[in-house]
């Protein structure tokens, strides 16, 4: 199960250890340059194995530095070293025995962030997915599990806290200007759960009491002076423990739970068991310096690291094919929580726009991949919306298909099943099954084929026989690897509403499986026959998007405009005006200076802003139009991002006019007064404040009401959203240079709010935004060292600014290609996920299609390409 050297894994080829891991004992002393490392590892052979194979540990830039077998040096003959690899022969065939690996690393060197390293004067790990073999040689796997103490020896003064996994055992002065630090994690669990933290932090402290009566210490540390900003992520943290018993009765296992906050890391946050790292950014947080979505994200990710103590450590993967397994599952779970703490219909709108822009291009282009792959190159690159998104949807669509208490009961037999394992998507699924009595065979294919489905679907009404009949056709496009798909199991939640508004009540539906509102699409073509229905009415199908499916149902503008007042469903009312809209927004890049809104889109979107009795956040999402990427996916091929943009603002601007007066009016009501907070009521009332604003700006064509909204704005949400307005809208204008200056002076030294600055300027859309970009990344405060500024300037520019770095000339590819290549030498990972960036290449008009493939062909053809970047840029320029 090796990855070395970028050779293909096969899923196939699985097999367990020939040798078992029973303990581990880590020994660190820390050095900014040599840090020592004693791992003590206690194997016996696996029973039924030959007695002459070797122990085979994975090692990734290591140097073997001693080697013990049960305490007595083991003869170099015995033995063999590399980078990448530590060989051992000639070992017992039946008694337990014990290997004792000394290495020394350079944590202040690694810049890959993997393994062991130090920034601004912390130590840090990160060793998901392989990372720990970057600090010993290891069976680096995640079906090796055994339990951790780890003792950490540091400089006193540099490291007042040193912390890990588990439970502290004491810690006390070691010998001179030394101190040491010692843990226990009595709970089996994989390298990659691992970690170590060491440094000069700050502390915010809680206790949490568990519903058995056991009290946990809650601790999260931060850099000193930043303690105020991390109060929210510890609200988020008991509000995650007290929602995991209620929802899931999963209760917290340890007497400490700790998280560290880090300005320099690849990933949003790392769940280790009982440690969690997190991102900066996803812990910080004040009404200054962070918006309303920023909070919103701390809540969810504060929320999923926390509940993947169960569902990732106390339950982990047999391998990383079965990555979807943790991280999907986890993700509904995050899901659900949010769902729970906010509204639940906009927090549902919110993940599936996220579905749509990152999770179905890439089930359409060359990166496609099953949620359970059955091959890989380079493991980190598969932290993919697939894995994550779609397998969510899938975990959501198993609770559609048992039902809400079918699903708990299958969700508790896995806990109890499995705990303490290491499993796979084949254990899970059959926990639902023998849970509810139910055959998920055809089910199980949504985890191994890739692709996005798509449903065609045509309903004809019969009034003399009072029968309505739905005709639906599955089938999905072929995807690399597999031309060839079969049937899948699609639950489409649906509704039939009729003409005075109502649901209908079905006497009988024949044709197939249908259990209260859900039909079961399980042939390719299917009849269902509704029976008892009194008038014609409109079909609302895939209602709260029950299944991740590309839907195509021809309605009339009425009929849309019926759902879309009607539907007591407030997705499918949100899902029928974005139907509304994309047509017009289509032929709007078509007829460039001539192009207008539809009057039926306009009236229905304006009829819902005006309606007090829906919340303003629903409404903020209903005036969010579809974006630039989003008209992109629908168009599919050929795409001009230029006339996509213009045709966009062209929309935009005639319901701006058409309705200034209702923006204006809900620009003044929607104003919150008071002390700032992140609640949701307040949070969708300035949501679709902002969302009014932006209507403003084209109704207007002046930045003056932009520049006052800046200037008066109290709080982040604010003022980030009328500086965004001022410079997409207005980017020459001098109000706009005056608050971009005057954003810069009043938040320099905060990197969290100077990420921002940087990403406000660098999705300023046009031709000129290369230059701008160029100009930022020569500016003092760009540190491409840090992946959150590199992320925030060059991502943004790449993931986030459609025209500005689609230039027909191709110079925006030609400056990715050179950002790739100097980021790869020193971050791999980073440089990988920003080249992702470019995967939809193909579906550009051929002259920037063609200059986007000689950029990614220049990549391929550098020397020294790290398997991150080689295998992605090889999947996209493979034909």
């Amino acid at each position: 199960m090796r990855t070395d050297m970028g050779q293909i894994v096969h899923l196939a080829d699985y097999r367990p250890t020939d040798f078992v891991l029973e303990r581990v004992d880590l020994t660190f002393e820390l050095d900014p340059t040599n840090t020592k490392v004693d791992a003590r590892l206690i194997f016996h052979r696996r029973e039924g194995v030959d007695t002459s194979a070797p122990l085979v540990l994975d090692g990734d830039e290591l140097k073997l530095s001693g080697l013990l077998f049960d305490q007595r040096e083991m003869p170099a003959s015995q033995y063999d070293a590399t980078p990448d690899k530590l060989t051992v022969r000639d070992l017992p065939a039946e008694t337990p025995f014990e290997l004792t690996i000394t290495t020394y690393i350079n944590p202040e060197a690694n810049t890959t962030l993997m393994g062991l390293y130090r920034t601004n004067g912390v130590y840090c790990t990160q060793c998901e997915a392989e990372g720990f073999r970057r600090i010993s040689y290891f069976p680096d796997r995640p079906d090796v599990l055994a339990p951790y103490t780890i003792t950490i020896i540091g400089d006193k003064a540099a490291n007042p806290v040193m912390l890990s996994n588990g439970n502290f055992l004491g810690g006390a002065g070691y010998d001179e200007g030394r101190a040491f630090a010692a843990w226990f994690d009595p709970h089996p669990k994989p390298a990659y759960l691992f970690a170590l933290v060491a440094g000069d932090l700050g502390v915010v402290e809680d206790t949490f009491e568990t519903m058995s009566g056991n009290e946990v210490a809650l601790k999260i540390y931060v850099e000193h002076g930043k303690e105020a900003r991390a109060a929210y992520a510890m609200d988020a943290l008991k509000r995650s423990m007290k929602w995991d018993e209620e929802r899931f009765g999963r209760e917290y296992d340890l007497n400490i739970f700790q998280i560290v906050a880090v300005s320099d890391f690849n990933m949003g946050a790392m769940e280790n068991k009982g440690l969690n790292v997190f991102n900066d950014k996803y812990v910080l947080a004040d009404p200054e310096t962070a918006t309303d979505q920023d909070y919103a994200n701390i809540e969810r990710i504060i929320a999923h690291e926390y509940f993947h103590n169960w569902t990732g450590n106390r339950i982990t993967c047999r391998d990383w094919f079965q990555l979807c397994l943790k991280e999907g599952l986890t993700v509904y779970r995050d899901q659900e929580f949010s769902s729970d703490m906010r509204s639940r219909a906009v927090k549902r709108i919110a993940d599936v726009r996220g579905l749509k822009s990152e999770q179905f291009p890439e089930d359409a282009g060359p990166l496609a991949h099953p949620p359970r792959p059955d091959t890989y190159r380079e493991i980190n690159n598969f932290y993919t919306t697939t894995i994550y998104e779609k397998g969510a949807e899938i975990t959501g669509m198993i609770a559609t298909v048992l039902g809400r208490d079918a699903f708990r009961k299958g969700m508790d037999l896995y806990f109890e099943r499995h705990d303490g394992q290491a499993v796979t998507v084949e254990d899970y699924v059959k926990c639902f099954e023998d849970a509810s009595g139910r055959d998920l065979t055809q089910f199980f294919r949504w985890y191994i084929q890739a692709g996005t489905p798509l449903v065609t679907a045509s309903g004809s009404y019969d009034q003399a026989a009072g029968t309505f009949t739905l005709s639906l056709e599955q089938m999905t496009p072929a995807t690399p690897g597999q031309p060839n798909k079969e049937p899948l199991h699609i639950p489409l939640s649906f509704a039939l509403i009729l003409d005075n508004g109502s649901i209908a009540t079905p006497a009988s539906v024949e044709g197939g499986e249908v259990t209260g509102e859900v039909l079961h699409l399980t042939e390719r073509k299917q009849t269902f026959t509704f029976t008892g229905i009194s008038s014609r009415p409109v079909l609302s199908l895939n209602r709260s998007f029950s299944a991740p499916i590309n839907l195509h149902l021809d309605q009339t503008e009425a009929d849309l405009a019926h759902i879309a007042k009607h539907d007591t469903d407030l997705f499918s009312r949100w899902q029928a005006l974005t139907d509304l809209a994309m047509p017009n927004l289509i032929q709007a890049t078509r007829d460039g200076d001539k192009a207008t809104g539809n009057p039926a889109l306009i009236s229905a979107l304006l009829e819902c802003a005006a309606d007090a009795s829906l919340e303003p956040a629903f409404r903020a999402q209903v005036l969010n139009l579809p974006s630039e990427a989003d008209i992109a996916r629908e168009i599919g091929s050929n795409n001009d991002p230029e006339a996509i943009h213009a045709g966009r603002k062209a929309v935009l601007k005639s319901i701006a006019e058409a309705g200034e007066d209702i923006f204006t009016a809900l620009f003044d009501e929607m104003k919150v007064t008071g002390a700032y907070s992140p609640d949701a009521e307040s949070a969708g009332k300035r949501s679709l404040r902002n969302a009014a604003l932006m209507y403003l700006t084209y109704a207007e064509e002046t930045p003056a009401r932009a520049a006052e909204a800046f200037g008066s704005a109290d709080n982040m949400t604010d003022l980030a959203q009328s500086l965004t307005l001022l410079a997409h809208r207005f980017p020459d204008a001098s109000e706009t240079t005056a608050a971009i200056a005057s954003f810069l002076t009043r938040f320099d030294g905060n990197p969290l709010v100077i990420d921002k600055w940087f990403s406000i300027q660098a999705t300023i859309p046009g031709a000129d935004a290369l230059t701008r970009v160029k100009e930022l990344m020569e500016n003092p405060r760009y540190n491409a060292g840090n992946p959150n500024r590199v992320r925030s300037l060059i991502g943004a520019y790449a993931f986030s600014n459609a025209t500005g770095f689609n230039r027909a000339d191709g110079a925006g590819y030609e400056l990715l290609a050179d950002q790739i290549l100097s980021i790869d030498p020193k971050n791999p990972q980073l440089a990988a996920r920003i080249l992702t960036s470019m995967r939809s290449f193909r579906s550009l008009e051929p002259g920037r299609a063609d200059k986007a493939r000689a950029a990614l062909t220049r990549i391929a053809a550098a020397k020294g390409l790290s398997t991150d970047v080689s295998d992605i840029v090889g999947r996209m320029l493979k034909d």
